[in-house]
């Protein structure tokens, strides 16, 4: 099915309709991830601010630091370690929601604590990886590099984005009402705690969807960034949501291509954070603008 949609890419690049570097397999690969990554991320992000844990997609995305490199020590592919970067991020998010459920630490100050921890862990296993492998590997990890994506990466984001749209499908409504009213959620009988163990886990798993497109240490911000500057731009929920969809998607589609249309030395992950910047600079106008609107009205 890949080698069928690189025909068709490769069809338009010869009729003139697309630039030339269409024509090449792994700039295709990269624009058909950053079509799956943008509404994935700019729709969970939603919820993030909503829920107002920021600071957890951080400490979720540092924490992918440390299973990749638990993978690359036990093994695996230093380009792939899909299996010890999948377990480690599930299990540092669920650790995490079990420990909030049986203390009472304020949950920002517990999830600075597993921060902490994933970056302390993360930073000292790096000096055993970076003694096994090429440097440039472990700058990919921190920073992505969506240009490497491979067909394998794809069916991988693939299916992760699939479960997040049919979770999104069955429970939106309650997962939202969950993130603005835990009272009122739990009065009308919906199980506030499996969905807060489903969020994480939700994080956990765009976490490792993302790594190699954004990279462990940036995915957080393409998750905070969109939502944050749509929160600003909508009227409501649902504008929120499809602002948010719509400038994860363009940031990643305009960090990724521009700078390879530009020949600039950039990489694609701090590319694509810096036009989510751009995004929330504009959200942040039309936000004064609106208000300044308002009282000159009233």
């Amino acid at each position: 099915m890949l080698a069928n949609i690189h025909s068709f890419f490769s069809g338009l690049v010869d009729s003139g309709m697309l630039p030339s570097m269409f024509g090449y397999g792994f700039v295709v690969n990269a624009f058909i991830a950053c079509l799956m990554i943008g509404p994935l991320l700019g729709m969970l992000g939603t919820l993030v601010v909503v829920k107002r844990l920021a600071f957890l997609s951080e400490a979720v995305g540092h924490s992918a630091l440390t299973g990749v490199s638990i993978g690359i020590l036990l093994g695996e592919p230093a380009t792939e370690p899909w299996i010890s970067l999948f377990a480690f991020s599930v299990l540092f998010s669920l650790t995490l929601q079990w420990v909030r459920g049986r203390t009472t630490v304020p949950y920002d100050a517990l999830i600075g604590v597993f921060l902490a921890f994933a970056l302390a862990m993360g930073a000292a296993l790096l000096m055993f990886v970076a003694k096994k492998i090429n440097a440039h590997l472990v700058e990919q990890v921190l920073f992505g590099s969506i240009l490497t994506a491979s067909a394998y990466d794809l069916i991988i984001l693939a299916v992760i984005t699939a479960i997040v749209m049919a979770l999104a499908f069955f429970s939106a409504n309650q997962a939202y009402l969950n993130a603005l009213s835990p009272d009122i959620a739990r009065s009308l009988r919906i199980p506030v705690t499996l969905h807060d163990y489903a969020f994480v886990l939700l994080i956990a798993l765009v976490t490792v969807a993302a790594v190699k497109i954004i990279g462990a240490i940036l995915v957080g911000a393409l998750l905070l960034i969109p939502a944050a500057s749509a929160r600003l731009m909508a009227r409501d929920l649902r504008g929120m949501v499809g602002f948010s969809v719509l400038i994860a998607t363009t940031s990643a589609l305009i960090g990724v291509l521009l700078p390879m249309h530009m020949k600039w030395a950039i990489g694609t992950g701090p590319a694509i954070i810096l036009v989510a910047c751009v995004w929330f600079i504009i959200a942040i106008s039309v936000f004064t603008l609106r208000k300044g609107s308002s009282a000159a009205c009233a």
